[in-house]
């Protein structure tokens, strides 16, 4: 497997001891056990695949692991099925077929940057930098294993409504923003400055982060300390304009090539289908595949007519380009079968709440299926279902660790999921979303309706 700017055989091992130390997030270093097995997390240089190394992963995907692909909230894929021994001759594919992936802490850049006309700064330039100058800082032990670092070129479709650590957003030509600790709108900005500001705030942020201790995220940063660091952090307006999250469908642009988002169902693949339909979007010109959060791939390198026509073939490979499509607005985990602590099959829950709740999949929150309390598809407060070893916890609004609000046997869920899109349906109000429709009877209101016979 490569490693971005690391080179030869001592680096690469320097960077391997270093996930090992850090008991990183699964990785094709350190792959995470799960119920069908090993499972690897990866994002690679620039967040970019040509075509053909997606389609070669896919391929090295179902040799050695079993087929089952993802793409998470943010972006990454993981591959599923791996065992002990199938681990490095699929990071051995993986190197053959050049794909890189750098070590230490995820550096997210936004999906289409390098595209969109409306980009205002080029991310890859202040990763490229970034991984130049702190190359050593990035691999610390110290540093907290899902520390993230964002790069937003600021254009529509950017990662304004992505959470992270350190987030890097081009406001102006030539000017950036650091901030921390949230998405666009809620982050703590520390300064404002050219392309090389930026990347020495970054590094100073990372020192800081290292000298707190082992594992410390930026809300462990005492504000006396970010303003010892960034002594004019209070005149930093904290103002963000509204912008678009990616979105699936096609992008047209104005030299007359197209870009294509698509969503798989519930953010899950099979290798079959994706190289089959893959080989169709290279026939028809698609030249890069690039991974985004909202479990969304986009496809460059089309034109509309080609975009269009990959659009009418996309559903029978289990991929959707429906804006409108209610099942994206469901948060689904691995489940039973493929996670050892799932206590449900969020895959066929979710289908059922497709066919039996369409009011709830309205678009104004997000329904989370969690296989047990511990929410890896979904950190947001929000309406969740979870597994337990009883039945189910419904949390109206919070996570899935969250006190349930009430507890059905698993065979009553189902029942009790109809009465709660019946009660929707009586009860919005005209041009009320179910998310404000919740919110204005109360829990207790809603519960009841749930329970009634």
């Amino acid at each position: 497997m490569a490693f971005g700017e690391q080179t030869g055989r001592s680096a690469r091992e320097e960077a391997r001891s270093a996930f090992m130390r850090r008991g990183a997030c699964p990785t094709l270093v350190q792959p995470m056990r799960t119920g069908d097995g090993l499972l690897a997390r990866l994002r690679p240089t620039g967040g970019i695949f040509s075509i053909r190394q997606f389609i070669q992963l896919a391929e090295a995907a179902q040799r050695h692991g079993n087929g089952t692909l993802e793409i998470t909230a943010r972006g990454s894929l993981q591959i599923r099925g791996l065992q002990g021994e199938t681990v490095q001759p699929l990071a051995a594919d993986l190197d053959a077929a050049g794909i890189s992936v750098p070590a230490g802490p995820i550096i997210e850049l936004s999906p289409l940057h390098g595209i969109t006309p409306d980009e205002i700064g080029n991310p890859l330039e202040i990763e490229a930098r970034l991984r130049e100058k702190f190359a050593a800082e990035l691999l610390s032990p110290l540093l907290a294993p899902k520390l993230s670092i964002l790069i937003d070129g600021g254009d529509s479709y950017g990662l304004a409504a992505v959470t992270g650590d350190i987030r890097v957003t081009a406001v102006s030509r030539g000017v950036w923003r650091v901030a921390v600790n949230g998405d666009e709108q809620t982050a703590l900005p520390l300064l404002t400055g050219s392309a090389d500001a930026a990347v020495h705030a970054i590094g100073d942020l990372l020192h800081l982060l290292v000298s707190l201790g082992q594992h410390k995220r930026c809300r462990d940063i005492e504000r006396r300390r970010l303003l010892a660091v960034f002594p004019s952090m209070e005149g930093v307006l904290a103002t963000a304009p509204e912008r678009k999250g990616p979105l699936v469908g096609t992008l047209a642009l104005a030299n007359g090539s197209a870009i294509l988002g698509v969503r798989p169902r519930f953010g899950q693949l099979q290798a079959a289908e994706l190289i089959a339909f893959l080989a169709a979007a290279e026939a028809l010109g698609a030249t890069q595949v690039r991974p985004s959060p909202g479990r969304i791939f986009f496809l460059a390198g089309l034109h509309s007519q080609s975009a269009a026509s990959l659009t009418d073939i996309a559903a029978g490979y289990g991929l959707s380009a429906d804006i409108d499509d209610a099942a994206a607005h469901i948060a689904a985990c691995a489940g039973a079968g493929a996670c050892a602590s799932g206590q449900f099959q969020t895959k066929a829950r979710a289908e059922r709440l497709v066919a039996i709740a369409g009011e709830l999949l309205d678009g104004s929150m997000v329904v989370h299926l969690s296989g047990c309390a511990k929410g890896c598809a979904h950190s947001r407060r929000t309406l969740s279902i979870v597994g337990t070893d009883e039945g189910y916890n419904l949390i109206l609004d919070g996570v899935a660790s969250d006190t349930p609000d009430a507890q059905f046997a698993s065979g009553g869920i189902n029942s009790a999921i109809e009465k709660l899109a019946r009660f929707i349906k009586n009860e919005r109000q005209a041009g009320e979303s179910t998310a404000a429709c919740l919110r204005r009877f109360g829990k207790d209101d809603v519960i009841k309706a749930m329970r009634q016979e």
